[in-house]
């Protein structure tokens, strides 16, 4: 074919949406066009690119109709020197910066040393000058106030210096890797994108592309700020981007969907087989008993000084936090991020805030004190009706700016009421006593019958009324001469299964609720009873 008919369209990447396992990638070139070509070629696209997903279109100032698009696969061998050299720069770079570092960090150690042998050897004739008198006051707060100025000083010079440090070290490991890669000799691909066209004659024409891409992936992590006071949680919906797809995403439109494109056959069944338990030789019993651990697990206040923070208020503007438009389409979600967004080819997470909302909640508290005295709060919250589908993800959650742990999610959906645990609440105070144990002497039937009780004494500190959820349990028996009966409970009510008791309890403020139990175990005396944890 004629060099005249072929022409090169330089395009750029104008929007991608990314899917949960791919990206759809959607490019743009304009090109003017004499009529005398018959072909257009794309050059550079990603080895990622699924060729069989490529689509073409476009629209301009002359007619053009599109008869074909090929794909084809190029092997590259352009030099890499130019990347090498800015490479190489840029850790040399880095590395004249830690020596500095290292050098400073050496001498702000030496200074150290010499300020405390100054204190060392200077301590005693201080003193003694001191009670003699040779010192004035004003001479003796001079000298402790430089000694304790250069400590100072010294201790944030070094922070600074180890903080930079640290920061360069991590800088440097990807650099390293990647000059690894480029010095390493590998054969490069590349896929080309040939266009087959008819022209009606010349003029503009704006040509546009499609095509999926592995290598791309979002999944969502979220913030969920509970304010008690407020009764409130502050949803963050959060999309952590990644792609490795061999091209970067420069001032892009982003799209996240939630939409699993690429399968078109239903799952296969295959044969569902049983068998039988082969017996197992027994060896002798070993009676296990549980260790039960009361672990309180710390919690990390993030708040700042509040003086500190009401000057911030009154000073600055609040920042704005940037969210996507959601569009449903029967169970497809999409996010269209409404700014530019850049992600390069990096296999790092990307974070972009894709919803932020806050939602009313309501508080209740949980308690097993079998097992741990002290009560766990929950948030009970709806997605709203008109809300966005949470797909299951990592929480991160704060309570009252307090950092509280992570969670995962689970797939909720718009008008689903979910729960969030909240941590250990100490404003509920438990104490659980067995109050009676009991072995009656008399052979009922020929069985021992023993009697345990058991008193729980729950006290709200809080100034304001609070539900509780409390659960206690009485053994079962897994041998036929073993019987167990729960003989009472105040408040009463009705045994579960697997021997759980379940009470709900409404408490207003300041009060305490006594709750009681009692259960006998009837057995052979002779029988070696295992797994009686009382």
């Amino acid at each position: 074919m004629a060099p005249s008919t072929i022409k090169v369209v330089d395009t750029a990447i104008i929007a991608v949406t990314v899917y949960t396992n791919q990206a759809l990638v959607t490019r743009r070139g304009i090109i003017e066009l004499t009529g005398e070509e018959r072909q257009l070629i794309i050059n550079h696209l990603p080895i990622t690119l699924d060729s069989n997903s490529v689509r073409a279109g476009g629209n301009g100032k002359v007619g053009v109709r599109l008869l074909a698009v090929n794909t084809e696969r190029v092997h590259l061998n352009e030099p890499s020197s130019i990347r090498t050299a800015q490479l190489t720069q840029h850790i040399e770079q880095l590395e004249s910066e830690m020596s500095y570092l290292s050098a400073q960090l050496d001498g702000l150690a030496l200074q150290a040393r010499f300020i405390e042998g100054l204190r060392e050897k200077t301590e005693e004739p201080f003193a003694q000058s001191i009670s003699r008198k040779n010192l004035s006051l004003s001479e003796t707060l001079d000298f402790i106030n430089f000694l304790g100025s250069q400590y100072t000083e010294y201790g944030i010079a070094t922070r600074d210096y180890r903080n930079r440090k640290q920061e360069i070290e991590q800088e440097l490991e990807p650099l390293r890797q990647q000059l690894k890669q480029i010095q390493t000799p590998a054969p490069r691909e590349s896929f080309k994108l040939v266009v087959d066209i008819e022209t009606t004659g010349a003029g503009e024409f704006e040509l546009e592309v499609t095509y999926f891409v592995d290598c791309a992936a979002w999944i969502p992590v979220y913030d969920l700020r509970v304010s008690s006071a407020n009764k409130k949680l502050n949803l963050s919906y959060i999309a952590e981007v990644t792609q490795n797809t061999g091209e970067d995403w420069d001032n892009v439109t982003l799209t996240l969907s939630t939409a699993k494109p690429g399968g078109t056959l239903p799952p296969k069944l295959e044969p569902w087989y049983i068998d039988i338990l082969e017996p197992l030789v027994a060896s002798s019993a070993m009676s296990i008993q549980p260790a039960l651990s009361q672990v309180r697990g710390r919690l990390y206040d993030l708040e700042s000084d509040k003086n500190y923070s009401k000057s911030l208020e009154e000073n600055y503007v609040e920042a704005e936090i940037v969210t996507a438009e959601v569009l449903t389409t029967g169970s497809v979600v999409s996010f269209n991020l409404c700014s530019s967004v850049n992600i390069p080819s990096d296999k790092v997470p990307h974070q972009r805030t894709i919803l932020n909302s806050d939602l009313p909640c309501n508080f209740s508290h949980i308690a097993v004190p079998r097992l741990v005295n002290f009560a766990y709060l929950q948030a009970i919250v709806q997605n709203p009706i008109n809300g966005a589908t949470l797909l299951p993800g990592k929480a991160h959650i704060f309570r009252d700016n307090m950092f509280v742990g992570t969670t995962q999610l689970e797939n909720i959906t718009p008008g689903q009421v979910f729960k969030i645990n909240l941590g250990i609440d100490e404003s509920l105070k438990i104490e659980r006593d067995l109050v009676e144990r009991q072995v009656d002497k008399k052979l009922i039937g020929g069985n021992r019958k023993v009697i345990y009780a058991y008193r729980l004494i729950v006290t709200n500190l809080l100034n304001q009324e609070t539900n509780l959820k409390l659960s206690e349990q009485v053994p079962k028996s897994k041998h036929e001469q073993i019987k167990v009966h729960l003989n009472r409970t105040n408040p009463q009510i009705n045994e579960g299964e697997m021997g759980i008791l379940e009470w709900e309890l409404s408490m207003a403020p300041q009060s305490k609720q006594e709750i009681y139990y009692q259960f006998s175990i009837e057995h052979p005396p002779q029988l070696n009873i295992v797994g009686l944890d009382i």
